[in-house]
């Protein structure tokens, strides 16, 4: 008898300590479906949420609509909002400020080549509206950046990700560099009428390949302390970071176990997201909740 229990441990502690048998384990995926996005929406780029969380504002990028989409939690479209003076360059990402103002960031930049960099804010207020006017375009250049394109193994100028906080934007740019290594740079712009030069102020790495690491979208809390950047397959959780200053952010890699691609994500409360993916064929074109 006790020799059968001496196997029996040792034979447990083996199959513990045996890292094949452990990596074979499946992981499930951490994302709970909320619903599919109306087929119409088959590149969304971005979504916001109203004050009232009832609405869930949605964009698409290059080479769609310069429309706004609101649809209801369950995922019904309610609203075509046609933005009758803003053209729709490249739309990567929408957010809103502590005002509940929507704003539209017009900086997709694949190529690195763009000098007509904007963010738009809308007088966007409820799905009631038909149209929608631009009513402060903030036109921007990044420091740092003096050739159109870069050579390419700096093409750091891409973005699809931004929020605001106290009264400038913060932009966290997508690294399209030949031999990509994580690299991100953070820039500051007032959230202003005018043409100003993008501050460098921060230049930071997330860890992984491309669909581990390169930024997609970004979202920060109610606190305003913590701001979550999305990849493909991970969040990646930044605080320590002040206003001016983000060289020092603390970065905490939250993976999703889920790959598809990503391309938007909003806090539902300070615990909980809601994130959106395309359509590409037989997966993604959904919106998901998770919660950390």
């Amino acid at each position: 008898m006790k020799m059968y229990i001496v196997c029996a441990i040792t034979s447990l502690l083996l199959v513990g300590c045996n890292p094949k048998t452990q990596s074979e384990q499946p992981k499930e995926d951490t994302l709970k479906v909320e619903f599919s996005l109306p087929k119409k929406l088959k590149e969304i780029s971005g979504i916001a949420l109203s004050d009232d969380q009832k609405t869930i504002w949605a964009i698409e990028d290059q080479g769609n609509k310069n429309v706004v989409y609101g649809l209801d939690r369950q995922g019904n479209l309610i609203a075509d909002v046609l933005v009758e003076n803003g053209e729709n360059n490249d739309w990567e990402e929408i957010t809103k400020d502590t005002k509940g103002n929507i704003y539209i960031g017009d900086f997709g930049n694949n190529d690195n080549d763009r000098q007509n960099l904007a963010i738009l804010k809308l007088d966007l207020k409820d799905t009631s509206q038909k149209t929608t006017q631009v009513i402060q375009t903030t036109k921007f250049r990044y420091e740092g950046q003096t050739e159109f394109p870069p050579k390419k193994s700096n093409w750091l100028y891409d973005c699809e990700a931004f929020i605001e906080m106290n009264g400038s934007f913060y932009l966290f740019t997508k690294n399209r560099s030949k031999g990509f290594d994580g690299t991100f740079l953070v820039f500051k712009v007032p959230n202003a009428e005018g043409d100003f030069e993008a501050k460098l102020i921060g230049r930071l790495k997330l860890n992984g390949k491309y669909s581990d690491a390169a930024i997609t979208s970004a979202a920060i809390n109610s606190k305003q302390d913590q701001i979550v950047l999305l990849s493909h397959k991970n969040i990646h959780l930044l605080t320590g970071f002040t206003s001016d200053d983000f060289s020092t952010a603390k970065i905490e890699k939250v993976p999703l176990n889920h790959n598809s691609q990503k391309e938007s994500v909003v806090f539902l409360n300070d615990r909980t997201l809601l994130i959106a993916d395309e359509k590409d064929k037989a997966t993604g074109g959904k919106v998901y909740q998770f919660s950390f």
